[in-house]
């Protein structure tokens, strides 16, 4: 009996023993792995000020072709000059002024009038030093001037993907992400503020308890991107080029897996600098008109309203009309782009040589509220329900208008305003078997408690059968081998499919439209059978030019070529 009580006693001890040892482990797991940045801060306490909280906060990365992370929004340390004006002496203020100045830049005036408050223990008159110089500093030995740790937001692309990543700021005394992923990842990138003293027995249990219990220690992480940093580098030239040839007033774009939602680039010109962001003049440079905006998108419209009629069964490649180069509803005339009619021609004419006219046929077979239900299932007045903030809806309202006029001109893309992330996901579907995806620029949330969570756009809500997205993607594989530029851009041993798009744009004071102002619009897809990438092109206002097949063929082209060498795709005919 004694022998089996002491066998219970060694047992008990040694499972108390091997708990704690576990314990122990997971929580140096914790403390050296996930909070080792931390801890590395606390090493250098001799720079800090007592009971401050150092600013802490997720990163963001960017993911290469071969899935190796590259950084985009993360922290840099560095020093804050600080100095207490009750501990300089009045006549010794101007030495102190001239020591420093030889060593960093102070603004004397600032430098004066903080130094006046000799009431205040605490007075920062420099920020963002690095360790030489604020090793110079210390060895002044001044009384009265110090220098302290600090971490601050660091961009190393600069520009790179500046609307999509977003940057954190203030509103009131809330320092948090204000646009882009900085803002819709909010609860995921910010830290909770924590005393950098903390026992370090405290600190053990502590993060035990929150890695089993703390809902909010479960949700802290960081962010990896679907944004592949050398084709966003690229694409961005691409829309600078197109902006300063044509003197657009704005140009935008996005390369995205038209299967799987996964945006490769998303990128606006003229753009801004994220580490220099508050000397921008003009707020409005920082939202993002891909989301945020609407705009009459014009022919690229067309497929989808071909796509429908065919899925319906009212038309097919072969089906002919005769097009008189334009045609009178509710009093109202519709006309093709040029005015001329070209007697009986087929649908596959009406993508080649984008007619309005045919069109407009297509509603007249498939009947007003049938098409009205195609383009709602095209998710047109719908968000599309990417991970970037104020997404808008789609003004679709011309949908549900008792007369034939608003129908056909919404068949051409005059009427309705839809975003381009909104036409994106629309036209996607064509090149995807029909398949309406959810276009996100997050690929995984890495949690700081270790776990991770993929992030996945791909959806069962069919919108076309897969027979008609065969079928539009080869008349829009016809349109660029015979009919793009006159047939000039094919390329021998790719299949592209592609469609251009040049739309009047509103005039909000007369009403009606502007005669020279118009939106040129693109958008195409490669290997046309087996799509990789679907890229999108809108320049806004160009001067001096009339059809998107002048502006934007050439630089769609262009950034075809770069991702079939840069991704190595294989041919595919």
């Amino acid at each position: 009996m004694e022998e089996s009580n002491s066998l219970f006693r060694i047992r008990a001890i040694s499972f108390f023993i091997l708990g704690f040892f576990l314990v122990l482990v997971i929580s140096l797991y914790f403390i050296q792995i996930v909070n080792g940045d931390n801890y590395s801060i606390k090493a250098d306490k001799q720079y800090l000020r007592l009971n401050e909280n150092i600013f802490d906060r997720g990163s963001i990365f960017f993911q290469d072709k071969n899935g190796i992370n590259v950084s985009a929004a993360t922290l840099k340390m560095g020093f804050i000059l600080a100095i207490n004006p009750k501990l300089i002496d009045s006549s010794k203020e101007k030495e102190v002024y001239e020591k420093l100045s030889k060593i960093v830049k102070i603004d004397e005036s600032n430098y004066f009038e903080k130094i006046a408050k000799k009431t205040d223990p605490y007075e920062e008159i420099g920020e963002h030093l690095t360790s030489k110089i604020a090793q110079k500093i210390t060895e002044l030995k001044l009384t009265g001037v110090n220098v302290y740790k600090e971490r601050w937001r660091f961009y190393p692309g600069n520009s790179l993907a500046s609307n999509v990543i977003g940057f954190i700021g203030f509103q009131g005394d809330e320092l948090a992400g204000r646009y882009g992923i900085e803002s819709y990842y909010e609860n995921i990138l910010t830290r909770k503020d924590k005393n950098v003293y903390v026992n370090f027995f405290a600190e053990i249990f502590s993060d035990v308890s929150a890695t089993l219990g703390d809902d909010n220690q479960k949700r802290e992480g960081n962010v990896v991107t679907t944004i592949e940093p050398i084709v966003q580098g690229f694409f961005e030239e691409k829309l600078q080029e197109i902006n300063e040839k044509w003197s657009s007033r704005k140009t935008v774009g996005v390369i995205m897996n038209p299967k799987n939602g996964e945006i490769y680039a998303m990128g606006i010109y003229p753009s801004f600098n994220l580490n220099d962001f508050s000397n921008e003049k003009d707020v409005s440079i920082f939202s993002n008109p891909i989301i945020e905006n609407v705009f009459e998108m014009g022919s690229i419209m067309k497929p989808l309203t071909m796509a429908s009629g065919l899925d319906d069964g009212v038309v097919t490649a072969e089906t002919e009309y005769n097009d008189k180069g334009f045609l009178v509803l509710n009093g109202a005339k519709i006309s093709n782009y040029d005015g001329k009619g070209r007697g009986k021609v087929n649908m596959q004419e009406v993508l080649n040589q984008s007619l309005n006219t045919g069109a407009s046929f297509i509603v007249s077979k498939l009947g007003n509220k049938k098409f009205a239900d195609y383009m709602k299932n095209f998710g047109l007045g719908e968000e599309t329900g990417i991970d970037l903030p104020n997404e808008s809806i789609g003004i679709i309202d011309n949908l549900e208008s008792p007369r034939d006029l608003e129908y056909a001109t919404a068949s051409f893309g005059q009427g309705i305003a839809i975003s381009p992330i909104t036409t994106v996901r629309a036209l996607s579907t064509l090149s995807n078997g029909g398949l309406l995806v959810t276009p996100h620029i997050v690929k995984k949330v890495e949690y700081k408690n270790g776990l991770s969570k993929t992030i996945r756009g791909e959806t069962d809500k069919r919108v076309i059968k897969k027979e008609t997205s065969d079928e539009i993607t080869r008349m829009l594989v016809e349109v660029v081998d015979s009919a793009l530029l006159g047939g000039t851009v094919k390329l021998e041993r790719y299949s592209i499919a592609a469609k251009t798009g040049t739309a009047q744009i509103p005039d909000p004071v007369n009403g009606g439209y502007y005669k020279d102002r118009f939106l040129h619009s693109f958008f195409g897809y490669f290997p046309a059978y087996n799509p990789q990438f679907l890229i999108f092109l809108m320049t806004i206002e160009p001067k001096e030019v009339g059809f998107a097949s002048h502006t934007l063929t050439q630089p769609f082209i262009d950034t075809t070529k770069f991702l079939i060498n840069y991704y190595e795709i294989p041919p595919d005919r």
